[in-house]
């Protein structure tokens, strides 16, 4: 399967939260706290603008992406921010301002990327434990392992009533009062003997399981985000791929058998149209009968238009870092240590051994060699000579030589990784270098008579820069609807420890718990927070809870620049699962909205019955925009030659908050040029909860730079609630895509 996963491809686990907000990458910046004690009791004051002012402001900047860390607006008043001295000293200096200090980390012991969102287990986090465990999650994967602590029913009752699938796992494979449900597709049993499937289950609702770890590394308690709900194992899976017609099988059975939400890691190398789309087909289904899919964004990033679940009645998910990660430091026969990335448990005990790289260890015989002589440095097979390469440590320059390097009898390997961010599993000592310390590591090996390494075992960090997008989540803009922003949300997806098979390891070791990294890790986390919020508000539709997840979102920081470093790569932002319980408006769509954007991208009604299962005749002058849809973002894709624009859009909010509230409107620019934005009415007052109050927003600008778009945030304000929503125009050409093949994320 083409994913993040298993071997050199394992991109890996772990977590934790308050310090979401470690030391920047800009040396001249720091991370502040700015406290400004309790909360103003105007009716007119909006804590999160009022904090995004400041800092516009004191930098002098109109966007202040990357600056801003986080919003303080429940309990008490202030922001976390990334300042220089000098605008450190400014701010303290402003009126409201109680003080400002340097962020220090908190080392809390527990593997639980959980932890690093908010959602703490038995610290204050408020639960609702009869309705979770009456909850059922989908999970449409490559199967479980039954046998996982992870999955023990110890302590819970029978099934939901509601319930209504079957245990029909195979051979030697027995459901539980935990793990309700198994169905298997392709006549292997529904026991998972990849890893994937048992890691995603367990990430979205596994029951807390203490000193837990990878061979001592991120040691800790093991969690869900809904430990007490239940979990029915959909195998749509196998070693060869996920067959189109298994997918839509599983969905068809999960929708059937009861289940409250779907979570799918699966996805295809580029996006489809929604008629051939078998994700999107099943999850409309879904979405009819009141059941949110949540969706893996993909791991082809950070190229644009690479994101692949892209339908409006999916919820979408970026992969983004936590606060902690893991570190596997590289020493050098002159006292050197070059720090590197990986998930290495081996123990060279510090000795050091002969470092062999390039012309030292080819195969002089090879004609691939002679015809390529890059391949000797990048450790490619045929031109690898296991007699030079046997007890010493292989050095690569590239991911290839990983897989080769215990075979050929190596010690250990340090190689240049493609995706260098993301510390790996391998099945000898290594260490994935950065280009600048790789660069070193072969001057050194170059000017050395007899260079010497040794590869250390992993340490856990915990002062990383955090919430960040990871280079391999896949970007936006939505090749299929341009005018949907696309991921929706980020969710931790880097370097997570969870459940896996004993069966799954590749090399002689075999674990109950592994690393792995990719959007299919952040997905789960997204639908354990769906579940979350189900738990309260079960009579919520697919779309109330996406809006809450999606308008209560952090800001965050993305990699890489241009359309990779904006909302098409992390969408609203990065998810706030306690914020997300406390929406106060929601943007609310039905079966029939959805038709009608489909109708406003000009379906044919043949290809609408494909998608919807039923027949349905779009209006022959039909006056739905697709970007009229009632999407918690806003966004609309222009011809390149528009030097002046003029853009609007229709929203409809629904109040689920205060019964009598009034809110007001504030907008705070984005990225690339300003745009001018009118909200009208500026102001909407209900009077009722599940009141509805419209309003349009009119966008004018000029000037669209192809290579970056231009956006701004709307937030709706009660003084307690702030419901923000991306705002993004853009003018980038189109790529075609490619045809849908699915695969792991």
């Amino acid at each position: 399967m083409a994913k993040l996963a298993a071997s050199s491809f394992i991109l890996s686990c772990v977590v934790l939260f308050f310090s979401s907000i470690s030391a920047v990458a800009d040396e001249d910046k720091k991370v502040y706290i700015v406290y400004m004690g309790s909360l103003s009791s105007r009716a007119d004051y909006t804590p999160m603008s009022h904090h995004m002012s400041i800092l516009q402001e004191v930098t002098g900047e109109s966007s202040i992406e990357g600056r801003l860390v986080r919003s303080y607006t429940r309990s008490f008043n202030g922001f976390v921010a990334r300042l220089t001295e000098s605008e450190r000293e400014n701010v303290a200096k402003m009126e409201g301002v109680v003080s400002v200090f340097p962020n220090k980390m908190l080392q809390l012991q527990t593997t639980a990327s959980w932890d690093f969102m908010g959602l703490k287990e038995g610290k204050g986090t408020k639960r609702n434990p009869s309705m979770e465990s009456d909850t059922i999650i989908g999970v449409l994967d490559g199967g479980i392992w039954p046998e996982s602590e992870s999955f023990s029913d110890k302590g819970f009752s029978p099934p939901p009533k509601k319930w209504k699938g079957v245990c029909s796992g195979g051979k030697n494979f027995t459901c539980n009062k935990k793990l309700i449900g198994a169905r298997d597709y392709k006549s292997e049993g529904t026991r998972d003997i990849d890893g994937h499937g048992t890691h995603t289950a367990s990430t979205a609702a596994g029951n807390a399981v203490a000193d837990t770890s990878f061979f001592g590394i991120g040691n800790g308690t093991v969690r869900g985000g809904v430990p007490a709900a239940r979990i029915a194992a959909y195998k749509v899976c196998t070693s060869a791929g996920c067959p189109l017609d298994a997918i839509l099988s599983g969905f068809d059975d999960a929708i059937a058998d009861g289940v409250d939400l779907i979570t799918i890691s699966i996805g295809g190398q580029a996006a489809a149209n929604f008629e051939k789309d078998s994700i999107a087909i099943g999850a409309f289904h879904a979405m009819a009968k009141g059941i949110l899919t949540v969706n893996a964004a993909g791991n082809n990033g950070p190229k644009a238009r690479t994101v692949s679940a892209v339908a409006p009645w999916i919820l979408s998910v970026a992969a983004s870092t936590t606060n902690r990660g893991f570190v596997t430091k590289v020493v050098l026969g002159n006292g050197t240590t070059l720090v590197g990335k990986s998930v290495n448990a081996f123990d060279l005990k510090g000795k050091k051994y002969p470092l062999v790289y390039g012309k030292s260890a080819q195969n002089s015989s090879s004609s691939d060699c002679q015809k390529y002589p890059e391949y000797t440095g990048l450790c490619v097979y045929s031109c690898i000579n296991k007699t030079r390469v046997e007890g010493k440590i292989l050095v690569c320059g590239g991911d290839g030589g990983v897989r080769l390097a215990k075979s050929a009898g190596a010690i250990a390997v340090i190689f240049k990784p493609a995706i260098p961010e993301v510390a790996t599993i391998h099945s000898l000592p290594a260490s994935g270098l950065q280009a600048k310390d790789f660069e070193s590591l072969v001057s050194y090996i170059e000017s050395t008579d007899s260079p010497q390494a040794t590869v250390l075992k992993t340490e856990t960090i915990f002062n990383q820069t955090s919430p960040v997008i990871a280079s391999f989540s896949s970007r936006g803009p939505n090749p299929i609807a341009p005018d949907i922003v696309k991921p929706d949300i980020t969710a931790p997806g880097v370097e997570i420890l969870a459940a896996y098979s004993p069966d799954a390891e590749h090399d002689t070791r075999q674990v109950k718990y592994s690393v792995l990294s990719g959007t299919s890790m952040a997905c789960p986390h997204i639908a354990g927070v769906a579940a979350y919020i189900k738990t309260f508000y079960p009579k919520w539709s697919p779309s109330m809870i996406q809006s809450a997840i999606m308008t209560t979102a952090w800001l965050v920081n993305a990699t890489g620049t241009g359309i990779a470093s904006t909302e098409f790569a992390y969408g609203a932002g990065h998810v706030n699962p306690i914020a997300a319980l406390n929406p106060g408006l929601v943007y609310e769509l039905d079966k029939a909205d959805h038709i009608a954007f489909l109708c406003g991208m000009n379906y044919t009604s043949d290809i609408l019955k494909i998608i919807s299962g039923e027949s349905v005749t779009c209006s022959q002058k039909n006056e739905t925009l697709p970007r009229n849809l009632n999407y918690p973002s806003m966004s609309a894709k222009l011809s390149g030659s528009d030097k002046n624009y003029t853009v609007t859009f229709n929203r409809t909010l629904t109040n689920v908050g205060t019964p009598s509230s009034t809110y007001k409107s504030t907008v705070v620019a984005g990225h690339g040029s300003k745009l001018t934005v009118e909200v009208m009415p500026s102001v909407l007052t209900f009077k009722t909860v599940n009141e509805k109050q419209s309003f349009r927003v009119t966008v004018t600008g000029s000037d669209l730079d192809p290579e970056l778009p231009s956006s701004a945030n709307l937030i709706w304000s009660d003084g307690t609630h702030n419901v923000r929503s991306p705002i993004v125009i853009y003018a980038v050409t189109d790529d075609s895509s490619s045809s849908h093949h699915c695969h792991h994320k």
